[in-house]
């Protein structure tokens, strides 16, 4: 019997000189941030209040709800709810 394949994950950093956290492609970004033991303000987690909102400064996310609370300007200029997110690559984030 095969086993499951394992979760992936990906090196998340907060901002580009800031400390490296595992970003599992599995669960939400703020999920994989408070894992790490790293301070990022949330309430909802569930996309809609933008508590958790970010830019993603480099690599690529995706969603699993289909329109998160952001504006599509926003979106064109990075901004991600981390709560949301699922990391997709290796990644940078800013607050």
């Amino acid at each position: 019997m095969n086993a499951p394949p394992a979760p992936s994950f990906f090196i998340g950093r907060l901002g580009i000189e800031g400390p490296p956290f595992d970003a599992w492609s599995q669960q939400s970004l703020l999920a994989s941030l408070e894992q790490a033991g790293l301070d990022w303000p949330s309430s909802c987690r569930n996309g809609t209040c933008r508590t958790c909102i970010g830019q993603l400064v480099s690599g690529r996310i995706r969603y699993q709800i289909e329109w998160p609370g952001l504006s599509a300007e926003e979106k064109a200029e990075g901004y991600v709810l981390p709560c949301a997110a699922f990391a997709c690559s290796d990644l940078v984030l800013k607050r």
